[in-house]
């Protein structure tokens, strides 16, 4: 079963004294079953970033217990920092990571907004999916006004805390609370001292936008003509030259022509759409699910962009920094570089290096570390800090629970040859298909993405992928095998004193020969089209590297073939008649395709050496 796995990343008002954050981060890691991935303090915005990760119950324990000591040390009556803020914890989210729905999650969200508020006396205020009201979705509506606005704030109706006291509480503030997708907080830093060129772009970037300009707002739009301002019987459209006689005309114009919603738009900029007279009229940004904002760094003398990305999956960080990178050069600015503060997705980061390296003409059939350092260069993310792939990317395929294929070639043989009955031929299997893979892949990528390769390059990238992919999956069969034949054996010293032990043992035994004999029929599987990829990489490969094909396809029948015996090999002890008869007929099906393709790519090769 999946173990149940929730992040949470509250954000502090204090990033200058580092005790403070020292004892807060300290009460986080006083419970069990938490574990602290980053703590990130930032002295011009004065606010530090913590991330954590763990059990359902533990995550909530240690959030609450971080919010107390937060609201015992941190007197937000004399906070001053460049990031909007509202409260000592001024939010504090939870990520549902793995085991665990993202209705239960809000649960859990809930039981710590209720409890912060109950016995800690803050106002707390529900958002994202743990919203209790749809105007309280979104974050910046929630925060307007900010810490100062509160006193205001707690007295109007609509703005009653979902939990805690409607009272000012002048040293804690406020506390938002609840359940998002995983938000990238990504800076990118630019060569100038100058917050208004950072702004600038940021304003473009996000999806709330900015007010709308008339005149020339080339180079900076900030600079050019004057503010339009929404009139009764004159309804500006903010991206275009029409002008509506009613807000619904615009907003329909909007629709049909843009194809983005000026209400929401409106609604998201804190205007009403039925009384926007006055107001100033605005355009959208570039991107969905992205908030930003500009700021000058002291600590690093330049200019940020500040981004949350609230969707990866939608909007990621190659998306800002490309456009980011053109806008700064239309300014005669320059992007120096990239940050990522806390944690990123590993599907986001592999995304992101697969990008670049179709960008460059170069194959994504390469291994997942070159494609995740070809990320982290791309995006410059060691511009003002260290970034470790191993400790800042987060579900990072990991080979902590495959210890064979950790080990030096030397040491692996070595015990291969100990008495030890595994690991044994079903691992060899497993890696010999595995280095058949890996051969083809490494022909694909010789020969693609050359000058007068254009015609064969995506059929060889497209090869070397999945090449790449049957080579992950073929390294972790090196020991799933051993792991699966160990099952087995598990189940044999099980006690088998009486009868109901007896019956027991065997159906243990009976359950761990249908997982060994899975895991081999897996391999032989695997590397039938590891020498199917073999066969595509000879048509359209290198001559030159003809016999490193040859050399493939044949250990990936070694593959095939040593797979196939390691199904055979257990089936005489398995008593379910119809499973052994399927599995006989698969084995003959595969070592027959295996037989004949591999002649094949044989034939071709040898013919082309004479």
């Amino acid at each position: 079963m999946e173990q149940a796995l929730v992040e949470c990343v509250p954000n502090f008002s204090e990033g200058r004294d580092k005790t403070i954050i020292k004892q807060i981060t300290d009460a986080i890691e006083a419970v069990d079953g938490v574990r602290l991935l980053d703590v990130d303090p930032g002295e011009e915005m004065n606010r530090t970033v913590v991330t954590f990760i763990g059990n359902p119950e533990a995550v909530k324990e240690a959030a609450f217990r971080s919010i107390k000591k937060a609201s015992e040390l941190i007197d937000m009556s004399k906070h001053q920092g460049s990031h909007p803020r509202m409260g000592a914890t001024d939010v504090c989210p939870f990520v549902p990571v793995s085991g665990i729905s993202t209705e239960e999650c809000i649960a859990l969200s809930i039981e710590t907004a209720e409890r912060v508020g109950t016995e800690l006396g803050i106002p707390v205020y529900l958002y994202e999916k743990s919203a209790q009201k749809p105007e309280r979705e979104n974050l910046a509506i929630v925060r307007q006004g900010e810490y100062e606005a509160l006193p205001e704030k707690l007295k109007k109706p609509e703005w009653k805390p979902d939990f805690g006291p409607a009272e000012f509480n002048a040293q804690s503030g406020a506390t938002v609370i609840g359940v998002r997708e995983f938000l990238i907080a990504y800076n990118i830093n630019l060569n100038t001292r100058e917050s208004k060129y950072a702004m600038d772009i940021a304003f473009e970037l996000r999806e709330k936008g900015r007010s709308a300009r008339k005149g020339n707002t080339k180079p900076f739009y900030f600079k050019g003509g004057k503010i339009l301002k929404y009139k009764e019987g004159n309804y500006p459209c903010g991206t275009c030259f029409f002008e509506g006689k009613t807000i619904e005309e615009t907003i329909a114009h909007c629709r049909t022509e843009h194809d983005y919603d000026l209400d929401a738009l409106l609604r998201l900029n804190n205007i009403s759409p039925e009384k926007p007279e006055g107001k100033s009229v605005k355009k959208p940004g570039l991107f969905k699910f992205c908030k930003a904002i500009g700021w000058m760094v002291p600590e690093f003398d330049r200019g940020q962009l500040s981004i949350n990305l609230t969707n990866y999956k939608v909007t990621s960080m190659h998306h800002v920094l490309e456009a980011t990178r053109q806008m700064a050069t239309e300014r005669g600015l320059v992007v120096t570089g990239s940050e990522v503060v806390g944690m990123v997705p590993y599907p986001a980061l592999l995304e992101i290096g697969k990008f670049y390296l179709k960008r460059q003409g170069r194959s994504a059939g390469i291994p997942i570390r070159d494609i995740l350092e070809t990320a982290v260069q791309s995006l410059g993310i060691r511009d003002v800090a260290d970034f470790v792939i191993e400790e800042r990317v987060l579900g990072l395929p990991s080979n902590i629970e495959r210890p064979l294929v950790e080990m030096t070639v030397t040491d692996f043989v070595d015990e291969v040859s100990r008495e030890s009955a595994a690991p044994g031929g079903g691992s060899i299997a497993a890696l010999a298909g595995g280095l058949g893979a890996a051969l083809s892949s490494m022909v694909a990528n010789l020969t693609a993405n050359r000058r007068g390769s254009e015609d064969v390059d995506s059929i060889l990238n497209e090869a070397a992928e999945k090449a790449q992919e049957l080579k992950f999956q073929l390294v972790n069969g090196v020991d799933a095998d051993t792991n699966a034949f160990n099952a087995y054996m598990d189940a044999r010293r099980l006690p088998a004193a009486t009868d109901e032990q007896k019956r027991t043992r065997h159906q243990a035994e009976q359950d761990g020969l249908k997982r060994a004999v899975q895991v081999p029929l897996q391999t032989a599987e695997a590397s039938l089209k590891a020498i199917e990829i073999a066969q595509t990489v000879l048509r359209h490969g290198n001559p030159n590297s003809i016999t490193d094909v040859g050399v493939g396809a044949q250990m990936a029948y070694v593959g095939v073939k040593g797979g196939v015996y390691n199904v055979l090999i257990n089936l005489k002890d398995i008593t379910d008649d119809a499973f052994v008869k399927q599995m006989k007929q698969t084995c003959a099906s595969l070592e027959k395709q295996a037989v004949e393709k591999l002649n094949a790519v044989l034939q071709q090769v040898e013919t082309k050496i004479k």
